[in-house]
């Protein structure tokens, strides 16, 4: 245990290897261990998925059945993939290698505890479903299929309605129906309103290689900061086990400031994990932004409702109405500043600097990061 190695058989994905007297990767178990997290981290899966899940990749109970609920929820908790160990009441720090990273492990026991119910989805929803709301009483708008019958070509023809569900206790509504075809036309025509110019977007492509640049300097410089405190936390615990071991102090306090070290280094270390990250979680949902705002009058011009719908969805998120026939909203930022500047302005002045701060109000400051 002083060598950070688990005193006991290995955890499926891992081997203990005699000749070394250490515990090392399994090459075939480890993968498949890996890519169970990474199934259930989606929170699609119940844990008899995943029972059968790894029966599949030949991971099975004695009696060759999958693994029960509760040895399941024992592989998804178990902190030995992440370089620590359970052992005599308390959590150690292991020599063995990680099997996955700590935010993939979080991620893993936050849907742990929160799973409930899976919930299955049926029927195939109408395009605009879900998106609108009554501008009269709130509630959903929902779609409703029509047949018409012409008698004098002996044709029936389809249609599809749009209207409020009208399930509000208190509100009487009288809201009519609309042609998804107008309705089509309209939201087309809202999108368009939030479209990136493709100048404007190259132009921001450039700002944002620059934007990243410095901020990966800025990171580099903190992570190096934490990495030295984390050094002295190494220097703290070592001497805490010579004292514990010479005599010096009880196991009961030894217990206490040792947990509260590990706790602080392993923040520490998540920290820096964050930090690494945090260039990526603001650059890439920027990219993804740019990409979209760019390609928006293309989509809003095409005939793919579904795209149009998850435009939509990004751009004015749950604030479009429905009233009198006609679709309106407020976009979100950043969609909001493009809705509001002038299309046939340059890339300049007061446009340029709304539409990076807009995006960027989310991005933390270095001085931010540095105090976390």
């Amino acid at each position: 245990m002083r060598n950070g190695v688990f005193p006991g058989p290995a955890p499926i994905g891992y081997l203990n290897d005699v000749r070394t007297k250490s515990i090392i990767l399994d090459p075939v178990k480890a993968p498949v261990i890996k890519a169970t997290y990474q199934l259930y981290a989606k929170n699609h899966s119940r844990l008899e998925d995943i029972g059968h899940f790894l029966a599949t990749k030949g991971l099975v109970s004695r009696g060759s059945k999958p693994f029960h609920r509760s040895i399941v929820t024992h592989i998804l908790s178990n902190p030995f993939y992440v370089g620590l160990f359970r052992y005599g009441g308390e959590i150690h720090e292991g020599s063995h290698e990680p099997l996955m990273a700590k935010k993939l492990f979080q991620k893993v026991q936050e849907v742990l505890k929160a799973r409930g119910k899976t919930v299955v989805k049926t029927g195939t929803p109408k395009a605009f479903t879900g998106l609108l709301r009554c501008g009269t009483c709130g509630m959903m708008i929902t779609a409703e299929v029509k047949k018409k019958y012409y008698p004098q070509t002996n044709h029936h023809a389809t249609y599809t309605y749009y209207r409020c569900t009208r399930k509000s206790p208190t509100i009487p509504c009288t809201e009519s129906f609309i042609r998804e075809e107008a309705l089509d036309q309209q939201l087309s025509r809202l999108l368009e309103t939030v479209s990136l110019p493709q100048a404007w977007a190259e132009t921001m492509r450039e700002q944002l290689k620059q934007d990243a640049s410095e901020s990966a300097h800025a990171v580099h410089a903190i992570v190096a900061g934490k990495q030295e405190e984390i050094s002295k936390l190494n220097l703290k615990l070592q001497r805490l086990l010579d004292s514990y071991l010479d005599q010096d102090i009880d196991k009961e306090t030894y217990r206490k400031k040792k947990q509260s070290l590990l706790v602080g280094k392993q923040t520490l270390e998540e920290s820096i994990t964050t930090l690494q990250q945090s260039t990526k979680a603001w650059l890439e949902p920027m990219k993804t932004w740019i990409s979209d705002a760019s390609n928006a009058a293309s989509v809003a011009r095409g005939n793919n409702v579904e795209k149009k719908k998850e435009l939509l969805m990004k751009a004015f998120g749950s604030n479009l109405r429905l009233t009198h026939q006609k679709a309106r909203g407020s976009a979100l930022e950043p969609w909001a500043a493009l809705r509001a500047a002038s299309t046939n302005r340059d890339w300049v002045g007061a446009h340029r600097i709304e539409l990076w701060t807009s995006f960027l109000s989310g991005k933390r400051s270095t001085t931010e990061l540095r105090t976390q």
